[in-house]
């Protein structure tokens, strides 16, 4: 179950990258890079108090996820990235 906070980058149409509340209609910010807007979205969680970023890929398919301190990561990775 995703928290209020918890965030989406995906690309738009336009080919900008969008860092997005998964509650929200409206982007957050809007990024030239996807980069750009991954680090966005952490900065965002960590001033929220933690949380989980989806990070879509230009497929718009799940290309990683990512928690932010101090989140509750249900599932932690048995390998280190």
């Amino acid at each position: 179950m995703s928290k209020k906070q918890d965030r989406t980058v995906s690309k738009r149409e336009d080919g900008t990258w969008v860092n997005k509340r998964n509650d929200s209609d409206r982007a957050t910010s809007l990024h030239k890079t996807q980069g750009d807007a991954i680090d966005a979205a952490k900065d965002n969680l960590r001033k929220q108090g933690g949380g989980e970023v989806t990070i879509m890929g230009r497929d718009g398919k799940i290309r990683d996820k990512d928690t932010v301190p101090p989140g509750n990561d249900p599932n932690p990775p048995k390998d280190k990235k």
